[in-house]
């Protein structure tokens, strides 16, 4: 999948979202990316809210992406750049290094996060809006805004790609 075909929307899950995901998905636009996490779940109950999650997002036309190495069917796989499995690959980072060791790990798309402040690191520091610019338009392969994000926040920040835990659920 090249970066032109790499969704714009995208949609984690988390422990937080997980009551509202299945209307969520729905809520997409088509050909958005869906982001399975759920690191809160034993392995078991893990995989079953996956095959649940999942149906819905294929139904919808969503894009897979799997946190972990698992081979569940999803489009590709989401994490560290040293841990990415095969598919399509989307790597975590939040800073410069971090975006030089996703290229050389051949990443297809990274996370660039916090741009805002979050719910899920209550109080950590922040890129703010020209530090994610700065380091997004220095990478080579696509980067998704991630961290504090909603609807809102992607228009001041004027970049097309972007993702949200809270703010799309």
């Amino acid at each position: 999948m090249n970066g032109q075909a790499l969704p714009l929307l995208w949609l984690l899950s988390d422990a937080r979202n997980d009551g509202g995901l299945e209307e969520a998905l729905r809520a997409l636009p088509e050909r958005s990316g869906f982001v399975f996490r759920h690191y809160h779940l034993d392995p078991e109950a893990r995989r079953t809210r996956f095959d649940e999650l999942v149906a819905i997002a294929r139904a919808c036309g969503h894009v897979v992406i799997l946190s972990g190495s698992e081979d569940w069917g999803a489009d590709g796989h989401y994490g560290a750049p040293e841990s990415l499995g095969s598919g399509l690959r989307l790597a975590t980072a939040h800073d410069g290094e971090e975006i030089e060791a996703a290229v050389e790990a051949k990443a297809d798309g990274i996370f660039l996060s916090p741009v805002f402040p979050t719910a899920s690191h209550p109080g950590g520091a922040t890129l703010g809006p020209m530090g994610f610019s700065v380091l997004a338009q220095q990478s080579p392969v696509p980067v998704i805004a991630l961290g504090g994000m909603n609807a809102d926040r992607a228009r001041e920040l004027n970049w097309p790609r972007w993702a949200a835990i809270d703010g799309l659920s």
